[in-house]
């Protein structure tokens, strides 16, 4: 008997999976529409301050109405130092950001402070605006301040950023701050 030989062939399923546009699919945004860079920040030494941004998702209730402020103060004073991180100031704007100047020890405190806090505000504020998701648009963004004079203005910006916004506030500290506690 004469043996034939035959290739496998694979067979196809009769199911087609187009894929399509999921959340968070394909390449980063670029330009105005990106958000803070993935690569490596500078090295903290722990003589160091920082100047910390972070930003809120679109759409979510202003920070500077009285419950949400009260929310923040309570997630402020319970996150302030932990990790070997120090939050040392901070200030609430309106349009969908907060300033932190803080402390700390290395990048991974600085790192573990900043996630703890970011989720103990996020949570907080989920709970009072009873909705669920995330609070914040994006990773913190930070700035080493290295001179005196970087840190001086760092926290001239930081606790009059309201000037800035609202003229108003040209004799008094901004209540949405540290202001009221700051004796410098």
């Amino acid at each position: 008997m004469a043996r034939t030989t035959r290739s496998a062939v694979q067979s196809e399923f009769g199911f087609v999976n187009w894929g399509g546009k999921r959340r968070g699919a394909g390449r980063r945004p670029k330009g105005g529409k990106a958000g803070v860079s993935h690569a490596k920040r500078p090295e903290l030494r722990e003589h160091f301050p920082v100047h910390v941004t972070l930003r809120l998702e679109k759409g979510l209730p202003s920070l500077r109405r009285k419950e949400a402020y009260r929310v923040l103060k309570r997630a402020f004073g319970a996150g302030a130092m932990r990790f070997g991180f120090r939050l040392v100031h901070f200030s609430v704007q309106s349009n969908q950001h907060l300033h932190i100047l803080a402390e700390a020890g290395d990048g991974r405190a600085l790192s573990r402070g900043m996630l703890g806090l970011s989720v103990r505000i996020a949570r907080a504020l989920n709970r009072l605006w009873k909705r669920s998701g995330s609070v914040f648009a994006d990773r913190f963004h930070s700035r080493l301040l290295k001179t005196p004079r970087e840190v001086r203005n760092a926290l001239v910006y930081v606790l009059q950023n309201a000037r800035k916004h609202w003229p108003a506030f040209t004799r008094r500290p901004d209540l949405y701050s540290s202001g009221p506690w700051f004796d410098g």
